[in-house]
């Protein structure tokens, strides 16, 4: 891996959701509205169920998705419709799947922001001359509205899924985003929320791959993941992006939130 200490990153591409954008928290008022109307039997204390089997995506629609063997309302209404059979909700059809998606969709977009930590982070880095940018497995259009409305229109969304046809863990948009970047892939660090798809991947594809495990947001699953052990592969961890200039041996001073 590479040393920031011997090799100082130049660049820092990030994550957006889950890792600038509060995601979670956004598709849990998502998930509330659209369960008050289409699982009206449900109590609200079910509600983070709901939401916790939509993130896990178990059956992996999403990263099928991401791979390009599937569209996205395609993906999305499999995903829609796991929930209902898992609490007993109708099945949605074409024409219920259109009110489903308008429901969950408005409020998802409605309720974007920013981590408290985003904003003075990329600050910081920028302030220190490093470049920054994102990369993600979502639309680069949806990205870039995304990041605008939690206040970070000038962070560039600079390579999505639609801009390979496929994306992470695939090297190529690493690579790709690097260059769009104008850096040394191994002097740019790729920080994101999920171990594997995120930081590992970076770190495969000759990266400074940075996992961000904050406290109370991981997706969970059946093998949760170790930091300790996520160190050991060679990857840096840190628990609030805050941390993450001091981690990567960048002199930069964080100024407390806004």
């Amino acid at each position: 891996m590479t040393d920031p200490g011997t090799a100082p990153v130049e660049g820092v591409l990030f994550d957006v959701d889950d890792t600038l954008v509060d995601t979670r928290a956004a598709f849990a008022e998502a998930i509330a509205a659209a369960s008050r109307v289409w699982l009206p039997h449900l109590p609200p204390d079910r509600y983070d169920e709901v939401l916790a089997l939509w993130r896990a995506d178990p059956n992996g629609h999403y990263r099928a998705y991401t791979r390009g063997e599937v569209d996205f309302d395609a993906q999305r209404m499999a995903r829609a419709n796991e929930l209902q059979a898992t609490f007993g909700g109708e099945l949605l059809d074409d024409a219920a799947y259109v009110d489903w998606k308008d429901l969950f969709w408005g409020t998802f977009e409605a309720s974007w922001t920013a981590f408290s930590d985003s904003r003075p982070v990329v600050d910081a880095l920028v302030g220190a001359g490093v470049r920054v940018g994102s990369l993600s497995n979502a639309r680069v259009e949806l990205q870039t509205r995304k990041l605008a409305a939690a206040g970070m229109p000038d962070v560039p969304l600079l390579v999505g899924v639609d801009t390979l046809g496929f994306g992470k863990p695939d090297p190529r948009v690493f690579a790709e985003a690097c260059r769009r970047l104008g850096t040394d892939p191994a002097r740019t660090a790729y920080v994101g929320d999920e171990l594997d798809v995120d930081a590992r991947a970076a770190l495969a594809a000759g990266l400074v791959g940075v996992w961000l495990d904050r406290p109370g947001t991981r997706r969970g699953g059946p093998h949760p993941e170790d930091p300790s052990a996520a160190r050991a592969s060679g990857v840096h961890v840190v628990h609030g992006l805050a941390d993450l200039p001091a981690a990567l041996g960048v002199a930069a001073e964080v100024p407390a939130p806004r």
